[in-house]
């Protein structure tokens, strides 16, 4: 027995890096899951590799009607969805807000808003409905730093926290939570998409020298794991009543659950 039998998970930017390693984690642990992303050959392996109970579904989470076909899709495939990783994520532009791209600037923000929106906005009325649910947010530790010449990247982390936080909030005493996390630090293709753009060498070269660094670590892959271990955690139900906020990969969340539970008496 899995500690998710009977459960279904849509995570999406599934066909690599956290989103990948998220949904082979939820689906050892017995859930159905489907892998969504807009790279169609990078999820069908991804599925092919999980089994039976993996859902590959090609999908551009900041398209409306796409998102409903997708869920229409997984909730007849494989039942009502419970679970809600929202991993999808851009690095870029990067430069000063005079320089950037204004029209890349906001499309980065479509994928950092608009697309968990989209999905917490599908997806949040039927696990009120039964009363049961959970949606992690893959945000990063962007959301509480000041980072020249990474505006775009910023803005969208900080907005991704606050939408987490708004949406505990007016999910309070349904049995639904959310949760906002940072995945670690991995050499993913996103990582070398910055390190190979112009604009980040030329603004962000610190950046992108630690990613060269990571790049060649033999360690550099063990925040998969420690993500996925993450998720698995949030969406276990035992942290429910710290839903709304946003955790990093070394914060206890046992001290601050039983911190929590103290401060409720």
């Amino acid at each position: 027995m899995g500690k998710l039998d009977g459960h279904v998970a849509m995570v999406t930017g599934a066909g690599r890096g956290f989103g990948r390693a998220i949904a082979e984690r939820l689906a050892a642990e017995g859930a159905k899951v489907a892998l969504l992303a807009r790279s169609p050959g990078e999820i069908g392996e991804a599925a092919a590799a999980i089994g039976s109970n993996a859902l590959a579904v090609p999908c551009d989470v900041t398209d409306p009607r796409l998102v409903d076909s997708a869920v229409a899709t997984v909730s007849s495939e494989l039942g009502a969805i419970d679970i809600l990783v929202s991993n999808a994520g851009i690095p870029g532009p990067f430069g000063p807000l005079w320089e950037v791209d204004p029209e890349a600037w906001w499309q980065a923000q479509a994928v950092h808003i608009r697309a968990p929106m989209l999905l917490l906005n599908r997806l949040l009325p039927g696990m009120i409905e039964r009363g049961t649910g959970h949606a992690v947010c893959v945000s990063a530790k962007a959301a509480r730093i000041v980072a020249p010449n990474l505006s775009a990247y910023c803005t969208g982390k900080i907005a991704q926290n606050r939408i987490v936080a708004e949406a505990a909030a007016e999910l309070e005493g349904t049995g639904v939570a959310v949760f906002a996390i940072d995945p670690g630090f991995v050499f993913t293709k996103l990582a070398r998409d910055t390190m190979e753009d112009p604009a980040a060498q030329k603004h962000l070269a610190g950046m992108v020298a630690r990613l060269k660094q990571r790049e060649t670590d033999p360690g550099a892959d063990a925040d998969l794991e420690r993500c996925a271990d993450r998720v698995l955690a949030l969406v276990s139900g035992k942290y429910d009543v710290l839903s709304g906020n946003y955790y990093e990969l070394d914060d206890d969340l046992d001290a601050a659950l039983a911190e929590r539970k103290s401060a409720q008496g």
